[in-house]
Protein backbone atom coordinates (compact mmCIF):
# COMPACT_ATOMS: atom_id res chain seq x y z
CA UNK A 1 0.00 0.00 0.00
CA UNK A 2 1.16 3.47 -0.54
CA UNK A 3 2.89 5.41 2.39
CA UNK A 4 0.53 8.42 2.86
CA UNK A 5 1.45 11.46 4.64
CA UNK A 6 2.98 14.77 3.74
CA UNK A 7 6.93 15.80 2.72
CA UNK A 8 6.10 19.10 2.85
CA UNK A 9 2.85 20.83 3.77
CA UNK A 10 0.31 19.17 6.20
CA UNK A 11 -2.09 19.53 2.99
CA UNK A 12 -1.41 20.11 -0.49
CA UNK A 13 -1.68 23.61 -2.07
CA UNK A 14 -3.27 23.85 -5.79
CA UNK A 15 -3.66 26.31 -8.00
CA UNK A 16 -5.50 25.88 -10.83
CA UNK A 17 -4.29 27.26 -14.31
CA UNK A 18 -7.03 27.01 -17.16
CA UNK A 19 -6.12 27.71 -20.97
CA UNK A 20 -8.33 27.52 -23.80
CA UNK A 21 -6.09 25.99 -26.29
CA UNK A 22 -2.53 24.56 -26.73
CA UNK A 23 -1.00 27.75 -27.34
CA UNK A 24 -1.68 29.33 -24.70
CA UNK A 25 -0.61 26.25 -22.63
CA UNK A 26 2.48 26.20 -23.89
CA UNK A 27 2.97 29.65 -23.69
CA UNK A 28 2.27 29.97 -20.23
CA UNK A 29 4.52 27.13 -19.19
CA UNK A 30 7.77 28.87 -21.07
CA UNK A 31 6.96 32.03 -19.44
CA UNK A 32 7.16 30.17 -16.37
CA UNK A 33 10.41 28.02 -16.56
CA UNK A 34 11.96 31.04 -17.80
CA UNK A 35 10.82 33.54 -15.53
CA UNK A 36 12.13 31.12 -12.84
CA UNK A 37 15.60 30.37 -14.43
CA UNK A 38 16.25 34.22 -14.50
CA UNK A 39 14.84 34.33 -11.32
CA UNK A 40 17.38 31.37 -9.77
CA UNK A 41 20.43 32.49 -11.98
CA UNK A 42 19.94 36.17 -10.40
CA UNK A 43 19.70 35.01 -6.98
CA UNK A 44 21.69 31.74 -6.73
CA UNK A 45 23.81 31.97 -10.24
CA UNK A 46 22.25 28.87 -11.13
CA UNK A 47 19.37 26.53 -11.99
CA UNK A 48 18.45 23.56 -10.86
CA UNK A 49 15.34 22.51 -13.06
CA UNK A 50 13.74 18.79 -12.77
CA UNK A 51 11.87 17.45 -15.92
CA UNK A 52 8.74 15.30 -16.56
CA UNK A 53 8.73 13.18 -19.32
CA UNK A 54 6.06 12.39 -21.59
CA UNK A 55 4.27 13.22 -24.36
CA UNK A 56 2.78 16.81 -22.43
CA UNK A 57 5.86 18.74 -22.28
CA UNK A 58 7.50 18.11 -25.34
CA UNK A 59 5.78 21.10 -27.70
CA UNK A 60 7.28 23.16 -24.10
CA UNK A 61 10.87 21.93 -24.72
CA UNK A 62 10.95 22.38 -28.43
CA UNK A 63 9.83 26.03 -27.59
CA UNK A 64 12.57 26.45 -24.73
CA UNK A 65 15.37 26.13 -27.65
CA UNK A 66 14.99 29.55 -28.08
CA UNK A 67 15.22 30.58 -24.56
CA UNK A 68 17.61 33.94 -24.18
CA UNK A 69 19.61 32.90 -21.01
CA UNK A 70 22.51 31.71 -19.98
CA UNK A 71 22.51 28.01 -20.71
CA UNK A 72 26.00 27.34 -18.40
CA UNK A 73 23.98 27.96 -15.18
CA UNK A 74 21.40 25.72 -15.86
CA UNK A 75 21.06 21.87 -14.14
CA UNK A 76 18.84 19.80 -15.31
CA UNK A 77 17.54 16.46 -13.68
CA UNK A 78 14.70 13.94 -14.28
CA UNK A 79 11.57 13.00 -11.97
CA UNK A 80 11.55 8.99 -13.24
CA UNK A 81 12.64 7.21 -15.91
CA UNK A 82 12.34 3.83 -17.74
CA UNK A 83 14.29 1.20 -17.35
CA UNK A 84 14.84 0.48 -21.38
CA UNK A 85 18.70 0.98 -23.18
CA UNK A 86 20.54 4.32 -23.37
CA UNK A 87 19.16 5.50 -26.63
CA UNK A 88 15.51 3.89 -26.39
CA UNK A 89 13.54 6.25 -27.97
CA UNK A 90 10.64 5.81 -25.04
CA UNK A 91 13.25 7.29 -22.18
CA UNK A 92 12.31 10.44 -20.98
CA UNK A 93 16.14 11.61 -21.42
CA UNK A 94 16.30 10.91 -25.21
CA UNK A 95 12.53 12.75 -25.85
CA UNK A 96 14.15 15.55 -23.73
CA UNK A 97 17.38 15.22 -25.44
CA UNK A 98 15.80 15.22 -29.21
CA UNK A 99 13.04 17.97 -28.26
CA UNK A 100 15.12 20.55 -26.90
CA UNK A 101 18.68 19.62 -24.48
CA UNK A 102 20.75 18.72 -27.77
CA UNK A 103 20.05 22.30 -29.08
CA UNK A 104 21.11 23.96 -26.45
CA UNK A 105 24.26 24.69 -24.52
CA UNK A 106 24.06 23.41 -21.07
CA UNK A 107 27.35 21.73 -20.03
CA UNK A 108 27.15 17.75 -20.75
CA UNK A 109 28.33 17.39 -17.26
CA UNK A 110 25.11 19.38 -15.90
CA UNK A 111 22.61 16.95 -17.41
CA UNK A 112 22.14 14.16 -14.59
CA UNK A 113 20.53 11.34 -16.34
CA UNK A 114 19.44 8.14 -14.65
CA UNK A 115 21.41 5.70 -15.47
CA UNK A 116 18.17 3.13 -15.79
CA UNK A 117 19.50 0.56 -18.43
CA UNK A 118 21.47 -0.38 -14.92
CA UNK A 119 18.07 -1.75 -13.98
CA UNK A 120 15.72 0.06 -11.15
CA UNK A 121 17.82 -0.90 -8.13
CA UNK A 122 20.66 -0.07 -9.35
CA UNK A 123 20.10 3.29 -11.04
CA UNK A 124 17.84 4.39 -8.26
CA UNK A 125 20.75 3.26 -5.94
CA UNK A 126 23.14 6.01 -8.10
CA UNK A 127 20.80 8.93 -8.47
CA UNK A 128 20.29 9.10 -4.62
CA UNK A 129 24.02 9.29 -4.42
CA UNK A 130 23.97 11.95 -7.17
CA UNK A 131 21.74 14.19 -5.61
CA UNK A 132 24.01 14.22 -2.72
CA UNK A 133 25.05 17.52 -1.68
CA UNK A 134 22.09 19.21 -3.96
CA UNK A 135 19.65 21.44 -2.03
CA UNK A 136 16.12 22.44 -3.24
CA UNK A 137 15.39 22.49 -7.16
CA UNK A 138 14.26 25.69 -8.00
CA UNK A 139 11.51 23.94 -10.14
CA UNK A 140 10.03 20.35 -10.45
CA UNK A 141 7.92 19.81 -13.66
CA UNK A 142 5.80 17.30 -13.36
CA UNK A 143 3.02 15.53 -15.34
CA UNK A 144 -0.42 13.84 -14.23
CA UNK A 145 -1.31 9.63 -15.67
CA UNK A 146 -4.47 9.32 -16.11
CA UNK A 147 -4.71 7.10 -12.75
CA UNK A 148 -3.49 10.05 -11.09
CA UNK A 149 0.49 8.91 -10.80
CA UNK A 150 3.08 11.08 -11.07
CA UNK A 151 6.54 10.65 -11.97
CA UNK A 152 6.38 6.94 -11.62
CA UNK A 153 4.72 7.26 -8.19
CA UNK A 154 1.64 4.73 -8.61
CA UNK A 155 -1.01 4.32 -6.18
CA UNK A 156 -0.69 1.12 -4.47
CA UNK A 157 2.98 1.47 -4.32
CA UNK A 158 5.67 3.48 -1.78
CA UNK A 159 5.18 7.25 -2.72
CA UNK A 160 8.25 7.99 -0.99
CA UNK A 161 6.56 10.58 1.28
CA UNK A 162 8.45 9.30 4.90
CA UNK A 163 10.79 11.69 6.54
CA UNK A 164 13.29 8.48 5.94
CA UNK A 165 12.40 7.85 2.10
CA UNK A 166 15.29 7.45 -0.28
CA UNK A 167 15.34 10.52 -2.92
CA UNK A 168 15.00 7.90 -5.37
CA UNK A 169 12.93 4.67 -5.73
CA UNK A 170 13.55 1.42 -7.63
CA UNK A 171 10.15 0.49 -8.92
CA UNK A 172 10.14 -3.09 -10.29
CA UNK A 173 6.47 -3.79 -10.72
CA UNK A 174 4.96 -0.50 -12.30
CA UNK A 175 1.21 -1.50 -13.47
CA UNK A 176 2.06 -0.02 -17.03
CA UNK A 177 5.36 -1.17 -19.43
CA UNK A 178 8.29 -1.16 -18.62
CA UNK A 179 7.78 -2.56 -15.22
CA UNK A 180 10.87 -1.43 -13.74
CA UNK A 181 11.87 2.70 -13.46
CA UNK A 182 13.53 4.61 -11.18
CA UNK A 183 11.85 7.36 -9.49
CA UNK A 184 12.73 10.43 -6.98
CA UNK A 185 10.43 10.38 -4.51
CA UNK A 186 7.44 12.58 -2.86
CA UNK A 187 10.16 13.77 -0.55
CA UNK A 188 12.65 14.51 -2.93
CA UNK A 189 10.31 16.25 -5.45
CA UNK A 190 8.99 18.30 -2.66
CA UNK A 191 12.49 20.13 -1.86
CA UNK A 192 11.82 22.67 -4.52
CA UNK A 193 10.98 25.90 -4.90
CA UNK A 194 8.70 25.68 -7.16
CA UNK A 195 6.75 22.79 -8.24
CA UNK A 196 4.64 22.74 -12.10
CA UNK A 197 2.24 20.34 -13.08
CA UNK A 198 0.89 19.98 -16.94
CA UNK A 199 -2.02 18.45 -17.74
CA UNK A 200 -3.27 17.85 -21.19
CA UNK A 201 -5.72 15.57 -22.83
CA UNK A 202 -9.21 14.07 -22.44
CA UNK A 203 -7.73 10.95 -20.81
CA UNK A 204 -6.79 12.67 -17.97
CA UNK A 205 -10.30 14.17 -17.20
CA UNK A 206 -10.77 11.41 -14.48
CA UNK A 207 -7.77 12.03 -12.77
CA UNK A 208 -8.32 15.97 -12.80
CA UNK A 209 -11.34 15.27 -10.80
CA UNK A 210 -10.25 12.79 -8.30
CA UNK A 211 -7.25 15.41 -7.54
CA UNK A 212 -9.92 18.65 -7.68
CA UNK A 213 -12.02 16.63 -5.13
CA UNK A 214 -8.96 15.70 -2.91
CA UNK A 215 -8.50 12.14 -3.36
CA UNK A 216 -5.15 10.56 -2.20
CA UNK A 217 -3.76 9.83 -5.82
CA UNK A 218 -0.13 10.43 -5.85
CA UNK A 219 0.14 14.04 -7.73
CA UNK A 220 -1.24 14.84 -4.23
CA UNK A 221 1.77 13.59 -2.64
CA UNK A 222 3.68 16.84 -3.77
CA UNK A 223 3.95 19.01 -1.16
CA UNK A 224 6.28 21.83 -1.67
CA UNK A 225 5.76 24.49 1.27
CA UNK A 226 5.02 27.06 -1.72
CA UNK A 227 2.30 24.77 -2.88
CA UNK A 228 2.13 23.54 -6.47
CA UNK A 229 0.98 25.01 -9.81
CA UNK A 230 -1.31 22.90 -12.03
CA UNK A 231 -1.44 24.27 -16.25
CA UNK A 232 -4.28 22.42 -17.73
CA UNK A 233 -6.72 22.09 -20.22
CA UNK A 234 -9.50 24.09 -20.02
CA UNK A 235 -12.24 21.36 -20.80
CA UNK A 236 -10.69 19.01 -18.18
CA UNK A 237 -12.68 21.59 -15.51
CA UNK A 238 -15.65 21.11 -17.09
CA UNK A 239 -19.03 18.61 -16.60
Amino acid sequence: MPTTGSPGTSEQVVRWHAFPDAAAFRDAAYAHVVDAAAAAIDQRQQFLLVLSGGNTPRDLYRALRAADTDWSRWHIYFGDERCLPCDDPERNSVMAADAWLDHVAIPSSQRHVMAAELGATMAARQYALDLRGVGEFDLVLLGLGEDGHTASLFAGHDWGVSKDSADALAVVDAPKPPLQRVSLSAKRLSRTRAALFLVAGESKRHAVKAWHANADIPAASIRPPTGVDVLLDASLLSR
